[in-house]
């Protein structure tokens, strides 16, 4: 069960000591229920006197709960309300009474949900979850406990993800999937260890497991210790399960003296505390244990088992669990339907924000061009002009073509449009099915029909982000820039460029890391460029750098160490202050497949997945060196890695 204390130290430390002085910290919490200043403190405590309760007084374990919720139903207090429910489907699902514990547990996720206090459902989950296994419905349970075990993990409650592994190996055990339920047994027991107790269950399971695996003996040395642990904690729901383990491993070995004797504590430790489950099993297994020693006694157990059998399954009980389960997952189907609606809006919306963002481009690309054709005009009359000019001129009415530029745009938005066009059609013939099997009361084939619809809507969102991505590529791409040349020191500017690709990357995946080398020509000094378009060239080479050697990383080969070297030097010609300046990014990836080596600097083309890359980065960074009276190369071997090199001419300052 869930144990969670935090609104005073003092509490903190009662709560560690639930389990072994039960007594004490009974006292302890009533005497802060009574000097407590405020309604929250009170409703704590009466909520955790609930759960305290539970162990051997359940009379009083429901009297402080319903006083709890009552309390913080009248000062609107969520937290609380989900405390008191949460604990008392507990205590109702121990003795038995299964149909109210699923619904106090239901009530309070749906008051976790509406006031996003998730987080503090984890009892809720815990008692849905026992009353699936008690239900023999181990997938459900399953789902409730694991959604448990990932609130605990994401809170820091150890003890609470201790009792969340510890159920979900029952629930495995039950399923005979008995290396899952030693795993999760083990770590349950790990956790337990954490918070400085023992818990006798776990050694209750692992016996169980150990009789399926036909080792008698030391199942029967995990059921003694279990109930050895279970006395000493003064757990008597605990201890009358580990009786009645102990009476069934008699039974089994023919040993019928010693299986009534335990079976006789299983029937008292359980009356009790109210336990129908284990009222049940300790009386069907005196009723077997007897039947060749004392009839009359045979059949006097045979009744108290059947009674208390119908009382935890009968029809009236199954029926009832039955309406609280459809009634739920009605709720869920309302709650998805509600968020898929919502999304579906949010999707028309960016695809209109997106159709007029590209009239805007054709727009803008449409008058730019009609410029240019002027200033072409004059410029055909002025030579000379051209001559001086010619080189951003070709840069600037690339950049500006419509006609190119519209055709990449048709090329590329196509298919992404297409895909959420197609997706959303077959969305809306979806949700017509699913209101029809709605209607008729088909469930399972309601459940399928849904999860399709998720799977399209996951498949929409994925596309319009490509659509997206390729939109603002090409208004990276088609942007003319209007920086001017100046004398910038390229190591400085390569340096800064080579920590912003890497620690962006870092920020971006924590799990990224690649050896980072660098080598500077100290001797080059500044020469003129435009120093945001250079260092835009620097970042796409350097990203791409890192991701070649990630995706090869991902491969795990023998002794590989992910590298990225970025050097400078200079070659000097025709005199003093002239020559080139060459920057080198070099990786040790998979290199580039000879295939496709002479395409990579053309516009749209990618060797990524999709959605992670638009292929305008290469491209761009092409035209840019070009522009600048350089050139972009790339030297390349498949297996070994690429080295890509900026050659720019220098000019002394």
């Amino acid at each position: 069960m869930i144990k969670t204390f935090t609104f005073t130290i003092l509490l903190l430390l009662v709560w560690s000591k639930v389990y072994t002085q039960t007594g004490e910290a009974i006292d302890n919490l009533k005497h802060q229920l009574a000097i407590a200043k405020d309604d929250t403190s009170r409703i704590k405590a009466q909520a955790y006197l609930c759960l305290l309760y539970r162990l051997g007084n359940t009379d009083s374990s429901l009297l402080y709960g319903q006083e709890a919720l009552k309390a913080a139903r009248q000062i609107n207090y969520p937290t609380g309300e989900i405390l008191a429910l949460s604990y008392m489907s507990i205590t109702m699902e121990q003795m038995g009474n299964l149909p109210k514990a699923l619904e106090m547990a239901f009530e309070a996720l749906q008051i976790g949900k509406t006031n996003q206090l998730e987080n503090k459902c984890e009892a809720a989950l815990n008692a849905i979850g026992e009353t699936y296994i008690i239900l023999k419905d181990y997938p459900k349970a399953l789902s409730y406990l694991q959604k448990q075990k990932s609130i605990c993990e994401a809170n820091g409650n150890i003890e609470a993800l201790a009792y969340a592994k510890k159920d979900i190996a029952v629930a495995f055990e039950e399923m005979n999937q008995l290396d899952s339920a030693i795993y999760y047994e083990q770590l349950a027991i790990q956790d337990f260890r954490k918070t400085g107790r023992e818990e006798p269950q776990t050694y209750e399971t692992l016996g169980n497991i150990k009789m399926k695996s036909g080792n008698h003996t030391d199942a029967l040395n995990f059921y003694q210790e279990g109930l050895q642990i279970s006395i000493k904690n003064n757990e008597r729901r605990a201890s009358a399960e580990a009786y009645n383990k102990i009476a069934t491993f008699y039974k089994n070995v023919n040993q019928p003296d010693s299986g009534i004797y335990y079976a006789r504590k299983g029937f008292e430790e359980s009356q009790l505390i109210s336990q129908k489950k284990t009222i049940q099993e300790a009386a069907a297994l005196l009723s077997e244990l007897y039947e060749q020693k004392d009839t009359k006694e045979s059949l006097r157990y045979l009744k108290i088992a059947d009674a208390y059998k119908d009382s935890l399954f009968g029809a009236g009980n199954i029926q009832a669990i039955q309406i609280l389960v459809t009634q739920e997952e009605e709720h869920q189907k309302e709650i998805e339907d509600a968020k898929i609606n919502y999304q579906n809006k949010l999707k028309q919306y960016a695809l209109f924000a997106g159709l007029g963002i590209l009239l805007l481009i054709a727009s803008i690309l449409y008058r730019n061009n009609r410029q240019k054709q002027k200033a072409n005009k004059v410029l055909e009359d002025t030579l000379t002009n051209l001559k001086s000019t010619q080189s951003q001129l070709i840069q600037s009415e690339k950049m500006a073509s419509l006609g190119e530029l519209t055709a990449g745009i048709a090329h590329e938005i196509q298919n992404p449009l297409n895909f959420v066009n197609n997706f959303s059609e077959v969305n809306s013939e979806l949700i017509d099915e699913l209101k029809t099997e709605l209607a008729t009361g088909n469930g399972q084939q309601a459940i399928e029909i849904a999860d399709n619809i998720k799977e399209n809507e996951e498949k929409i969102n994925q596309h319009g982000k490509r659509a997206d991505a390729i939109v603002k590529g090409m208004l990276q791409h088609s942007r003319t820039s209007s920086g001017q040349k100046e004398p910038t020191d390229i190591n400085a500017l390569v340096d800064e460029y080579v920590r912003l690709a890497y620690h962006g990357l870092r920020a971006k995946d924590k799990s990224f890391n690649a050896t980072m080398k660098t080598d500077y020509d100290e001797s080059i000094g500044n020469i003129n460029i435009i120093p945001q378009d250079i260092g835009r060239v620097i970042l796409n080479l350097i990203t791409n750098a890192f991701y070649a050697v990630t995706e090869k990383n991902k491969l795990r080969p023998d002794n590989y160490e992910p590298i990225v070297t970025v050097s400078t030097n200079r070659s000097l010609s025709f005199g003093e202050g002239r020559g080139e300046v060459l920057i080198s990014v070099k990786d040790n990836g998979p290199g580039i497949p000879r295939k496709v080596l002479d395409k990579i600097f053309q516009p749209f083309f990618t060797t990524k997945p999709t959605g992670q890359g638009t292929g305008l980065g290469l491209s761009l960074s092409y035209d840019i060196v070009k522009a600048h009276g350089g050139e972009l190369k790339v030297e390349t071997k498949e297996g070994e890695g690429s080295d890509f090199i900026i050659e720019l001419p220098l000019t002394k300052t």
